[in-house]
């Protein structure tokens, strides 16, 4: 924890005071491939990874593969909407997807508005990831660090970086943490195989022997989650991930283009390990049988614990520990962002600070979820079910919005209302999957037709600005020489 809170600290050696809002929330801009790959391979490899997909491996099975297929399709739309997004946010000087709402409908009001529906969608991953920091800390130092002080410690010091180093920081801690999550996996994957079972043959073959109702849809009491699910699943949050808050800071914090569509491409092969966790869960169906509820979570830890010695168990423990830091800072860092830029900065008299208040946002949205973490856990558990699929009824704003000029700032947020309201519908009154879908696809299907019907049978809009202006039109420049230009506030 403590080599974590230096690298991020020594990420902005040599750059002053770390320099403006660009700097800090998309690192000036002048992230490598390197340092990308491994920023936006932590934002998909998360402690879900080490305890969400063991879980649902544990206790249902062959619906936990949807990780892999969306993560995957999503790095193939990435390919195309990335060097888009890049290119749109770097002509004009913006830093996050509050700033491109607000400057392609020329609407202030609605970044802010933007800010709001994503920080409600956001913090309930902080404090996921909080929760997941205190399991994974508690359980591995054989109880010895209560659950309370561990959630305190993964607040602490994902703050005592963040808030210095913003997305340098995250990018630089990304690299200690996929060192030790590539070597603990890649270790695990081997041994617990040849410790508990004498090899992968006699593995599987008790798996398709006893347990063959976990290798196929809709798996072991799934609830219906069915063939249908899956491929509506992967498809929505395949295009939720391209306008993902924290995927975008990633896209923006880029040298150049091509920088992201080499990320495109190499992204994918991380997804490779997300089969470890997975495999393992299978595997504790043996071991350590009759785990339910949140216990079926730890899964993958009760091999660990039961099996390695401590110094081992500690590494481990490092790495899923990191692999809640690194998401959480990025989560933080984007709702700072998104407040110190399209809301408080949207004020004349607190503009001038826009970095400052990004930052004073950064510790009071941790605080928050650190503060529903051990008063209220269950409230923004609850949020987390509308978390992904509310964040798909952006596409059309921002997606759509920025190819087809017809489509109006009143089309869009009619389009995002109605589709965001019926996902809360379906999900909190128990319908989701509906007619065996994901309630996101069908939010958004009717988010699409709502916005399509406003802008045909709505008021025109006059917008005299040209196309350069308003759509993310290639730019003639060679990628990467054109200077940003600064957003009016």
């Amino acid at each position: 924890m403590v080599v974590t809170v230096v690298l991020g600290l020594l990420a902005v050696r040599g750059r002053g005071s770390g320099g403006g809002l660009a700097e800090w929330s998309v690192g000036g801009r002048s992230l490598g491939t390197v340092f990308i790959w491994v920023l936006m391979a932590g934002e998909s490899y998360t402690s879900f990874s080490y305890l969400g997909a063991a879980g649902w491996g544990y206790n249902f099975g062959a619906p936990v593969l949807y990780v892999v297929a969306y993560m995957s399709c999503g790095y193939a739309l990435g390919y195309v909407v990335g060097p888009m997004l890049w290119r749109y946010a770097r002509r004009h000087g913006l830093v996050g997807i509050t700033d491109i709402v607000a400057h392609r409908y020329r609407r202030p009001w609605l970044g802010a508005a933007v800010a709001v529906l994503a920080t409600v969608c956001l913090l309930p991953y902080i404090q996921l990831q909080i929760t997941g920091m205190g399991v994974v800390v508690s359980t591995l130092s054989y109880g010895t660090v209560s659950l309370n002080w561990a959630y305190f410690l993964g607040f602490a010091v994902t703050c005592g970086f963040v808030v210095v180093s913003g997305l340098r920081g995250s990018a630089w801690v990304s690299v200690l943490k996929d060192v030790l999550v590539i070597g603990t996996l890649g270790f695990l994957v081997v041994y617990v195989p040849l410790h508990y079972f004498g090899g992968y043959g006699e593995f599987l073959h008790r798996v398709t022997a006893e347990k063959a109702e976990w290798l196929t849809f809709p798996g072991h009491a799934s609830g219906g989650l069915g063939q249908v699910w899956f491929v509506t699943t992967t498809l929505v949050n395949s295009l939720t991930v391209v306008v993902f808050p924290t995927t975008v800071a990633g896209y923006l914090g880029a040298r150049n283009a091509e920088a992201l569509r080499r990320n495109a491409m190499y992204l994918p092969f991380y997804n490779v390990l997300l089969f470890v966790p997975m495999l393992l869960g299978l595997a504790a169906l043996f071991v350590v049988p009759g785990l339910t509820g949140a216990d079926s979570n730890l899964a993958l830890f009760k091999l660990v614990v039961d099996s390695l010695p401590a110094w081992a168990v500690g590494l481990i423990g490092v790495a899923a520990a990191l692999s809640s830091i690194v998401p959480m800072a990025v989560f933080m860092l984007v709702i700072g962002t998104m407040w110190g830029r399209s809301v408080l900065g949207a004020v004349p008299r607190l503009a001038t600070r826009q970095k400052l208040w990004s930052q004073v946002v950064v510790v009071a949205a941790g605080a928050l979820a650190l503060l529903l973490t051990y008063t209220a856990p269950n409230t923004l558990v609850r949020l987390s079910l509308i978390s992904y699929e509310g964040m798909a009824q952006l596409v059309p704003m921002l997606l759509l919005g920025l190819v087809w000029r017809r489509l109006t700032w009143l089309a869009a947020v009619s389009g995002l209302v109605a589709g965001f309201a019926l996902v809360c519908v379906l999900v909190f009154g128990g319908h989701d999957p509906v007619w065996g879908m994901n309630a996101g696809l069908v939010g958004l299907a009717v988010n699409l037709a709502v916005a399509l019907t406003v802008t045909w049978l709505g008021p025109r809009e006059a917008d005299d600005r040209p196309d350069a202006e308003v759509l993310a039109v290639d730019d003639a420049s060679p990628e990467g020489e054109t200077e940003p230009v600064r957003a009016s506030s």
